[in-house]
């Protein structure tokens, strides 16, 4: 029998074009699912019948809502593939929706919390000038890690207090950060002179690993979870994108402006930024009741 899966994976990377992480979510779930079949099974002859057994598993076995959902939705992108490539007539997940996810409020650090994070580099040799600066921009700014990682040199702007970000596609955009953040950069930058790159193409990256190459995304994320592990008194998971989600929930606030919350991101749909912060509305909505409600014989 074909190798459907290995097919599949190609289909994606090669006629999707999709992103390495998609893929990998994809193949993760595919797998998974036909794992869980008997031993021996034709993929072809999967009824609709075996993928809703299939998603209920996951839900019994405590699997989340959005995992079930993702599931659901993998394995009917696979079956696509299927039916659009002439294995199959029919997609046997077509038709079976798993249960809607419950929307929740993006977990995000207190003031205080944000505070201690930041205090937490200490700033006596080149990494920790280095950990304070990338901190206070990935905080100040919202931006992805892989666009903190992506900055050069000359992408910065001292006279504005601007950044120019690489966002996925390759377009550009200036963000610009307060002055505490300009004073972090400034400092990191003259260690950053001593520090020799190990090879021309590293020569402008403004964020430089001990070994002197550019950072990676694996040694931001590293960081940013050591230095919260030592600051919050955490029962909280964190990580990089929980400072995104604090910078956005902070805009949000100040704002009550989704668009420009979704253009800070970097969101190419408003309706992926509304889907995140609608709940933040509503629960700041009705705090706001819970707070000014006065009792009826109050005068």
């Amino acid at each position: 029998m074909p190798d459907y899966i290995a097919q599949y994976r190609i289909y994606l990377e090669q006629e999707k074009h999709a992103s390495a992480n998609t893929v990998s979510s994809y193949i993760r779930d595919v797998t998974q699912f036909c794992a869980w079949l008997p031993e021996g099974s034709d993929l072809r002859r999967v009824k609709p019948a075996a993928v809703s057994d299939y998603l209920t598993y996951l839900t019994d076995r405590g699997r989340s809502a959005a995992t079930v959902i993702r599931s659901a939705a993998s394995i009917k992108s696979f079956y696509n593939y299927l039916v659009v490539s002439d294995a199959m007539k029919a997609n046997p997940a077509k038709g079976i929706a798993a249960a809607k996810a419950e929307r929740k409020c993006p977990q995000i650090l207190t003031g205080r919390e944000v505070e201690l994070l930041l205090e937490q580099p200490k700033c006596v040799d080149e990494k920790g000038f280095r950990d304070r600066a990338m901190l206070e921009l990935l905080y100040a700014t919202g931006i992805r890690v892989s666009e903190c990682v992506g900055i050069n040199i000359d992408d910065l702007d001292f006279q504005t207090n601007g950044v120019l970000v690489t966002r996925k596609g390759g377009n550009q955009v200036i963000l610009y950060y307060p002055q505490e953040v300009a004073d972090a950069l400034a400092d990191y930058l003259k260690e950053r002179k001593t520090m020799e790159p190990a090879t021309p193409e590293d020569q402008n990256a403004l964020f430089l690993s001990l070994q002197r190459k550019r950072i990676t995304q694996r040694a931001v994320q590293k960081m940013v979870k050591k230095y919260c592990a030592l600051a919050v008194p955490l029962k909280k998971r964190m990580s990089p994108h929980k400072l995104r989600s604090t910078y956005a929930t902070r805009l949000y606030h100040e704002t009550e402006d989704i668009y420009l919350v979704a253009e800070a991101l970097g969101h190419s749909d408003v309706n992926t930024t509304r889907k995140h912060y609608a709940a933040m509305s509503d629960q700041r909505r009705r705090e706001a009741a819970q707070n000014t409600h006065l009792p009826t014989n109050e005068k």
